[in-house]
């Protein structure tokens, strides 16, 4: 199999639709191989399907999991003694949650990944982190949550942190303000979920009638958007109004999940989420799964090349989405770029930002 290690020398937005192929055929079909031969029940689905492995294929071609079935089976490629962390997907009470089984070289490979896709936004240096959460929710780092694994992922940028919510949810206004004022005049990353941030940041700092200064500051949000749209709040006017409390200018959603973390999607200065040269996205058709056109509305396929613990490498989502191009976004980035516009129908409600309940 192609060394992962190889693949990480490459900068995230270098490669053109060509090479990029050219490279997913081979790392697709050798972790195909090597799941199929590893996962029992893995292989019991491509025999189901009539897959044969020995084929070569185009990777656009290859066999994809519904990604719900992660809350279903035991989906993983090594021996129970490997694990090193499994890892749960956020779900509201009573719902089943993924669980992902990574032994320490996929989840080393999936920090490392992590951190050549943000540095080339954020850049090499370490900054002080401002997180938009509360401390007790990486309590257990043997299992994390989406929201744990998200915070102690991003933490790796973090030359000092600080968490914004006490663990009642309320804001730490004087935690923050001394934070603030330590690291006065330095780059600052925001990091938290999309909703979280604005029902607990944005609307308690209206409430309280307070402003804090933060036009230093990075904010990389991720998460469901679901309980945003139903207040009918698009992603301009979150930009904008967090832009009116608190002074930042510099706001990038990530589209990611918990079954391909490290792997995440990252918004550009054109309002585009880009795929590196680590993953992949596609985009089928509800009524026969075909591959969409680029412009037409279909169902996320996302691909990554991180997966070697389990097979989490080329999956279906629950998601819409539109690819917009590919290799000729405005921000210069290579690659494919796309938006996501919502749940497909009936989809049970998810998202790292949708399952805070407060007691």
């Amino acid at each position: 199999m192609i060394d992962y290690k190889e693949i990480l020398m490459i900068p995230p937005y270098k490669l053109e639709k060509k090479e990029k192929q050219e490279q997913m055929n081979q790392r697709m079909v050798e972790l195909v191989m090597h799941h199929y031969h590893s996962c029992p029940a893995y292989k019991n689905i491509l025999d189901v399907l009539g897959y044969r492995i020995e084929e070569k294929f185009d990777y656009k071609q290859m066999p994809y999991l519904p990604v719900r079935l992660f809350k279903d089976l035991e989906l993983k490629s090594i021996s129970s003694e490997q694990i090193f962390k499994t890892m749960t997907s956020s779900g509201t009470t009573g719902q089943a949650v993924s669980k992902i089984y990574l032994d320490k070289e996929t989840a080393s490979n999936q920090q490392k990944t992590l951190v050549k896709i943000v540095s080339s936004f954020l850049g090499r240096n370490r900054v002080p982190m401002l997180i938009m959460d509360c401390p007790s929710v990486i309590k257990d780092r043997n299992k994390f949550s989406a929201r744990g694994a998200g915070i102690l992922g991003f933490s790796i940028f973090a030359s000092d942190r600080w968490y914004a919510f006490t663990d009642d949810m309320e804001l730490d206004y004087s935690g923050i303000e001394a934070f603030l004022e330590k690291h006065r005049g330095e780059k600052i990353l925001l990091f938290g979920f999309t909703f979280m941030i604005w029902q607990f940041f944005y609307k308690r700092l209206l409430e309280d009638k307070k402003k804090l200064d933060l036009s230093n500051a990075v904010m990389i949000h991720g998460g469901g958007w679901k309980k945003l749209i139903a207040e009918s709040v698009s992603a301009s006017e979150y930009k904008e109004q967090l832009q009116s409390v608190c002074g930042i200018s510099s706001i990038h959603d990530y589209y990611g999940m918990v079954e391909q973390t490290g792997c995440i999607y990252m918004e550009c200065e054109y309002g585009h989420l880009h795929a590196s040269v680590f993953s992949d996205v596609i985009t089928r058709r509800a009524k026969d799964f075909s591959i969409c056109e680029y412009g037409e509305k279909g169902i996320l396929q996302v691909i990554s090349m991180i997966p070697e613990s389990y097979p989490g490498h080329s999956l279906l989502t629950e998601d819409e989405g539109i690819i917009l191009g590919e290799d000729d976004c405005p921000c210069g980035r290579k690659g494919k770029y796309f938006k996501v516009v919502g749940r497909i129908k009936n989809a049970e409600v998810r998202g790292c930002s949708d399952t805070y309940e407060k007691r």
